[in-house]
């Protein structure tokens, strides 16, 4: 049982050692803010990540965007849908501006970079329970920094990740309910907007970009 008044958090990593970190940022922001914190909930998989939430509501989730069976902005989704007012703070080490840019615009609370420095979290964190959406200075440089690549649309996102699933053009074009021959156009803009040439390349770009399945990412 949370002491009354203390800041309920949830930690979502599928890594112990992460959450062990996490943790010891929580008790700094602790003695600095003399709130005291209370950890009600671990996950180390995305949808027990949902289902922690859902359950305990707590008024912080530290939430790792590369967790087995359901990726950040996917966890990130039904925890607005089922704590509304749960603050969401996006921990990741993938430094694609691409990604951290999709974090910013899904409207995640807080976005913060997993080697970043632990004084920017634990400052950054009366701001961010108090309504503001707090991005980590190198992730504002991170994606203030990056090119002018024309970006792909939401349906090339989506079939770029079913694509690098495995699913073939058919699988897509029935999943999507398109045909086999959009598939292959979009696929022919995915590769020209990325400058890949190659499945290979391809997979190489959906694994910084975090768009391949969690469960087969590093």
């Amino acid at each position: 049982m949370a002491e009354e008044g203390a800041l309920t958090v949830v930690i979502a990593d599928d890594h112990e050692v992460v959450r062990a970190g996490v943790r010891a940022m929580l008790e700094r922001f602790g003695e600095v803010s003399g709130r005291s914190v209370s950890v009600i909930g671990e996950a180390g998989n995305g949808l027990e990540a949902i289902r922690q939430t859902k359950a305990l509501k707590p008024e912080l989730l530290i939430l790792d965007v590369a967790m087995p069976y359901a990726r950040g902005i996917e966890v990130f989704s039904e925890v607005r849908r089922w704590a509304p007012d749960t603050r969401i703070a996006a921990m990741t080490g993938m430094t694609s501006a691409g990604l951290l840019k999709r974090l910013i615009d899904a409207g995640i609370d807080g976005v913060f970079l997993k080697g970043g420095p632990v004084e920017e979290f634990v400052d950054a964190l009366p701001r961010l329970l108090g309504g503001e959406q707090v991005v980590a200075a190198q992730v504002a440089e991170s994606v203030d920094g990056a090119s002018d690549q024309e970006s792909l649309t939401r349906r090339e996102l989506q079939v770029l990740s079913l694509i690098v699933a495995g699913q073939s053009n058919q699988e897509v074009a029935d999943a999507l309910n398109i045909s086999a021959n959009t598939v292959n156009n979009h696929r022919a803009s995915i590769m020209r907007k990325l400058n890949v040439h190659s499945m290979a390349e391809l997979m190489a770009y959906a694994l910084r970009e975090g768009l391949l399945d969690a469960s087969r990412q590093l």
